[in-house]
């Protein structure tokens, strides 16, 4: 009588054991949950009672136990799970159609135009105004007002005088 075994053909789908028939993963797991169950379990055996203080542990292992034993597709649990929280709340499945309507962009650009021809418009009667004003109180309006630049101001020219007081 032969035995039949099933062997994988891919190799990499063999996975190295570390403990017993555990992997490495599954040693830290079990041995988390063992590391906050058992606690719970001493701690609270003696207020609670001992069904309920199991029930309990059994409540706390298991999401250690689920990343341990838990694979799909060859991911492991949590791989999975940021896999499916991505797929399903970040970036949903159903994804609306936006189209870019090309007039309501020109009505935009058109309405932009406008405005900044109109603010043109105001600064060249503000000049302008600033211009008469120049021209009534001093003759020649100073173009460096109309720039927007402060003028300069008007100083009488000293001379130097030698030590003889002589120019």
């Amino acid at each position: 009588m032969a035995i039949a075994v099933d062997v994988s053909k891919d190799p990499a789908d063999v996975k190295s054991k570390f403990l017993g028939n555990f992997t490495k993963r599954q040693v830290i797991c079990f041995g988390c949950a063992a590391l906050i169950g058992i606690p719970f379990y001493l701690f609270t055996h003696k207020e609670l009672g001992t069904d309920v203080s199991a029930l309990l542990m059994v409540g706390m292992m298991m999401p250690f136990f689920f990343l341990a034993l838990y694979e799909k597709d060859g991911a492991p649990a949590e791989v999975y799970l940021k896999q499916m929280i991505t797929m399903r709340f970040i970036r949903p499945g159903i994804r609306k159609y936006k189209t870019g309507n090309i007039y309501d962009d020109l009505r935009k650009r058109e309405s932009i135009e406008k405005e900044v021809e109109a603010l043109e418009r105001k600064k060249r009667k503000w000049q302008d105004a600033h211009l008469e004003k120049d021209k009534n109180s001093h003759g020649k309006p100073d173009r460096a007002d109309i720039k927007g630049k402060p003028k300069a101001k008007k100083t009488q020219k000293r001379t130097h005088r030698g030590p003889s007081g002589k120019r």
